[in-house]
């Protein structure tokens, strides 16, 4: 088996970017573990645990969805998801399962199944194919996307369950394409900082994986991602985000589009799915939450930052989207921690 492991993490940067996308690409600081490559002859099968057995065996920190990714590169295979729905994916077909639900990946009817954690373990790979039966054996090459501060993220409630992309393709996506060839070259290399140079990939892949969902949705498509490409909407929402702790009303934000405000609402929800100042308020947890990371901040001066001159409103705005206090969900990032 080829496998490397790797943790590491993209540091979390200011929120500054005028690009929204790269804005929230990089608030979720991307980061990967476990990439591994590996052939199975039929029948066989694999589980892989949800999200939250992933964090346990993982040692993740608290608040980080793990995201399992796998790439046909020969042959085929069948993913059963935990809630029951079935599919296929076919050689050149990369799946992502953002929402970390658990999975079988298999091919045929096999009795036995291997699990996520004995390969983790090095077991030994009980469907390898003989001599000969490569060509007939299905290639896979699955890992794993640590993604951070997903808790009210806009872009993790947005995104498709598991996405399904042919990247065999270097005219319908070549930049994923070029990532995945790039990738796959460093497999069985020796040369100097090859686990380097993979996690970087790994933290590329992800990204540009949402990158070509995004540039993929059809002109009807609904939902944060469409909305980022409407041009009265997208610009709300970076006027939002570049100034969190601005006192923003439906009107203002209108005024920000030129458009009438009753205009302007309807508008919104039409692409994003809630009112205006609904995402507004949604945007400013966010960063509280991230706010509350740094020590040296009190809560009266996060609660400034995104917009609130009492600390009790702020506090009840808080508890009423996380559930807890902002104090309580400060001493539980040091509890995780």
């Amino acid at each position: 088996m080829d496998k490397i492991n790797t943790t590491f993490s993209m540091p979390i940067g200011a929120l500054g970017s005028t690009d929204v996308l790269s804005q929230i690409l990089n608030s979720i600081g991307i980061s990967g573990s476990v990439l591994l490559q590996e052939a199975y002859c039929a029948p066989w099968a694999v589980s892989v645990p949800p999200s939250s057995a992933l964090s346990s065996l993982l040692k993740t920190s608290k608040g980080i969805r793990v995201a399992t990714f796998h790439l046909v590169v020969r042959g085929q295979l069948h993913v059963t998801l935990d809630d029951g729905e079935q599919f296929v994916v076919e050689q050149g077909e990369l799946i992502v399962c953002f929402s970390g639900q658990g999975h079988v990946l298999s091919q045929g009817k096999s009795r036995e199944v291997t699990t996520f954690q004995d390969i983790m373990a090095g077991a030994e790979n009980r469907f390898k194919p003989t001599a000969g039966d490569e060509q007939a054996s299905t290639l896979l090459v699955c890992g794993i996307f640590l993604l951070h501060d997903t808790e009210l993220n806009p872009l993790m409630a947005t995104l498709p369950p598991v996405l399904k992309l042919q990247v065999d393709d270097a005219n319908q996506y070549p930049r994923l394409h070029g990532v995945i060839q790039l990738m796959l070259q460093e497999f069985g290399a020796e040369a100097g900082g090859n686990s380097f140079v993979i996690e970087r990939y790994l933290e590329i892949l992800c990204a540009e994986t949402i990158r070509t969902h995004v540039d993929s949705l059809p002109k009807q498509a609904s939902g944060w991602l469409a909305a980022l490409k409407d041009p009265v909407v997208g610009r709300a929402i970076e006027a939002v985000h570049l100034a969190p702790n601005q006192q923003w009303t439906v009107k203002s934000i209108a005024d920000k589009v030129n458009m009438s405000p009753s205009r302007f609402a309807a508008r919104f929800v039409a692409c994003v799915g809630e009112p205006p100042m609904e995402y507004v308020v949604k945007w400013r947890m966010y960063i509280a939450c991230r706010s509350l990371k740094n020590k040296m901040l009190s809560i009266g001066m996060v609660a400034n930052a995104v917009g609130y001159e009492s600390v009790a409103s702020f506090g009840r705005a808080f508890k009423r989207h996380l559930g807890v206090s902002p104090a309580a969900w400060r001493k539980l990032g040091d509890d995780a921690g």
